[in-house]
């Protein structure tokens, strides 16, 4: 049986958004330059929370944690500025917004328990 992990789960979940985003941007809106950006460290989150769970030691698995926390931390501010700049609308941003603050919050959570213990 399979053991439930929140963060693996949200954070792959959140790539396949940014992934159906990105073909969204490059498709409809004929843009190519942010999206991508978006697409790498919005996808990235996810693949460092995974090798964390490989993690060699304590250290490494605080490395991941936190490469993920500012590759999600990169991605907030891309959907701002696809917001900012009209290609995205305000509930468009915001659905998506959402899911990386509460990405935000849960490995800050997971750095802070982990640096502190």
């Amino acid at each position: 049986m399979k053991k439930e992990n929140p963060i693996l789960d949200k954070s792959k979940a959140f790539a396949i958004r940014i992934v159906n985003l990105y073909n969204y941007l490059k498709t409809d809106k004929s843009e190519y330059v942010m999206s991508k950006q978006l697409l790498r460290s919005g996808t990235s989150i996810g693949a460092n929370v995974r090798e964390s769970v490989y993690a060699q030691s304590r250290a490494d698995f605080l490395s991941k944690m936190y490469i993920a926390l500012k590759e999600a931390n990169e991605s907030a501010y891309w959907i701002e500025i696809l917001e900012d700049t009209k290609y995205l609308t305000p509930p468009q941003a915001k659905s998506i917004h959402d899911d990386c603050t509460e990405l935000i919050k849960i490995l800050s959570s997971i750095t802070n328990t982990a640096k502190n213990s």
